[in-house]
C-alpha cells in the first residue's frame, strides 16, 4: 500500500464552528496560518510563548523539558499541508482541545466539527482491500484510476499487485498465471477483440493494485479507526506484521492530532 499526497483542510474552519453554540469564540487558542517553511518554528514558538509564559520564561531544567515537550507537540502536529517553500498549520490550543475532545467524548450528535476537517490522500492499494474500504460511503468520495480503460497500458508483471507480505507458495503458478494474463494484453493489443479484453478483466486477480484519490473527515475517519484498528487483514491495521505500510498505522495515526481527535476516546489511552 501507498499514501500520497495527503492534504488536509478546515481546521480552522471547524474549531471556530465547534464554538458557535455557545458563542465562545473569544476564548479560542489557536493560531493557523500560511508561512513559509522556514518560518514555522517561528510561529510554534510564538505560540508556546503565548500560551505558557512562565514556562517559557522558567530557565529550570523542568521547564527547559516542558517547553521542549510543547515545541515538539505543535511542531509535529500543526503541519496541514506542505510543500518545499510553504506550510499551512493548525496549531490547537490547550482550550480549544478540552472543548473538542469533551464533545468527542459526549458522541456524533455533539462532534459534528469532526465531519468538517477534511483529508484527501491517493491511496495505491489492492482490490480486495477496497472492497472492504467502500462499506464507508458516508461522506466519502474517490476518483480511481480506471482498469476499463487503462488495463492493457502497460506490461502486467509482479510489480503491477500487493505483494507485501507476498509468501510464495507456489512460485510457477503465479509466474504462469502473470504470463497468461500479459499474453492475453498482447494479443488484445494485437487484435482489439473485445472478447479477449473479457478474459482479461475475468481473471484479473483481487491483488491487483489500483489508485483512487480520496476525500473524508475526521469523523469518518474515526470509525474506520475504531472498527478496524483490530483487523487481521494486515492491509488495515497491520496487526500481523506491524511493519507493512497499512491504513491505520502509516496513514491515520500519522494525520495531525489524530491521537486527540480521531483515536480518543474518552479516559482511554489509544497508541
Amino acid at each position: 500500500m501507498k499514501f500520497e499526497n495527503i492534504q488536509v483542510f478546515n481546521f480552522q474552519g471547524a474549531i471556530r464552528g465547534m464554538r458557535n453554540p455557545k458563542n465562545s469564540w473569544h476564548l479560542s487558542d489557536s493560531s493557523f496560518g500560511i508561512t513559509e517553511s522556514d518560518y514555522y518554528i517561528d510561529y510554534v514558538s510564538d505560540q508556546v510563548n503565548e500560551l505558557y509564559p512562565d514556562i517559557a520564561a522558567d530557565m529550570s531544567p523542568e521547564a527547559l523539558d516542558k517547553y521542549d515537550e510543547l515545541h515538539n507537540y505543535w511542531y509535529k502536529n500543526g503541519i496541514l499541508r506542505q510543500d518545499n517553500d510553504y506550510i499551512d498549520f493548525a496549531l490547537i490550543g490547550p482550550k480549544d482541545l478540552k472543548l473538542a475532545q469533551t464533545l468527542i467524548a459526549a458522541g456524533p450528535e455533539h462532534r459534528k466539527f469532526l465531519r468538517q476537517i477534511e483529508v484527501c490522500v491517493d491511496i495505491t492499494a489492492p482490490l480486495y482491500w477496497y472492497k472492504e474500504f467502500d462499506t464507508y460511503k458516508i461522506a466519502t468520495v474517490a476518483n480511481s484510476t480506471s482498469t476499463m480503460h487503462k488495463l492493457t497500458s502497460k506490461p502486467i508483471t509482479l510489480d503491477c499487485f500487493e505483494i507485501d507480505d507476498y509468501s510464495p507458495v507456489d512460485e510457477k503458478f503465479i509466474k504462469d498465471l502473470i504470463n497468461y494474463l500479459e499474453g492475453l494484453r498482447q494479443l488484445y493489443l494485437e487484435t482489439n477483440n473485445k472478447q479477449i479484453w473479457k478474459e482479461l478483466v475475468r481473471w484479473l486477480p483481487e491483488s491487483w493494485l489500483q489508485t483512487r484519490t480520496v476525500t473524508m473527515n475526521y469523523e469518518t475517519l474515526r470509525s474506520i479507526y475504531h472498527q478496524r484498528k483490530d483487523h487481521k487483514l494486515n492491509e488495515w491495521s497491520g496487526k500481523d506484521n506491524n511493519n507493512l505500510p497499512n491504513f491505520i498505522n502509516t496513514f491515520i495515526k500519522k494525520l495531525p492530532y489524530a491521537k486527540e481527535f480521531i483515536m480518543y476516546d474518552g479516559d482511554k489511552n489509544e497508541t
